[in-house]
Formats: C-alpha cells, structure tokens, sequence
C-alpha cells in the first residue's frame, strides 16, 4: 500500500473541506487502485489531505488530479504551496 500526505495551511477550513468532499471526493474515488482519502482538521489553519493506494501508480494519479482541482476550484482557500510527503505504507494496523 502507498500514501500521501499534502498538509495545506487554508483561510476557511469549512470551506476547504466542503468543496473538498462536494467535487474531489468522488474524483479520486473512481481511480483504479484507490483504497481511501482522509481530511484532518489541524483546528489551527491547516488541513491535513491523505490518499491510500494499492500501488504507487494510484496514489500518483490521485494526487495529480486533487492538485489540478487545488489550482482550478480551490486556490482561493489555500496560502501557498502544501508539504507533501509520498511513500510506501510500512505499517498498517486496523480492527
């Protein structure tokens, strides 16, 4: 499994996750190796995004196309460039 992990500081979180889920969400869900994405609330102005793939190759595309939406959708909430981190899960742990 693979993931990335973008955290934006946004102007109106509310906002940012409300587009988020109403025009992303079922964006990357129809990508092919797509396990999940996350929205985390840091409540201090940043937003953490994270995408889970079965390969390396989904979670590329996923995040290519959430940065394109970023540019064209929501630009006007984000202040400058986000951090990213991508790479191979090496632990994964659930119920």
């Amino acid at each position: 499994m693979h993931a990335s992990v973008n955290t934006y500081r946004v102007m109106d979180a509310d906002a940012f996750v409300h587009k988020i889920q109403e025009e992303l969400v079922e964006r990357v869900k129809a990508i092919e190796g797509f396990v999940g994405y996350f929205i985390v609330d840091g409540a201090d102005g940043t937003v953490v995004a994270i995408t889970l793939g079965e390969t390396q190759e989904a979670v590329e595309i996923a995040t290519v196309q959430a940065q394109d939406w970023l540019v064209q959708r929501a630009a006007h909430l984000i202040e400058g460039a986000p951090d990213m981190t991508a790479g191979e899960v090496r632990v994964h742990a659930g119920r």
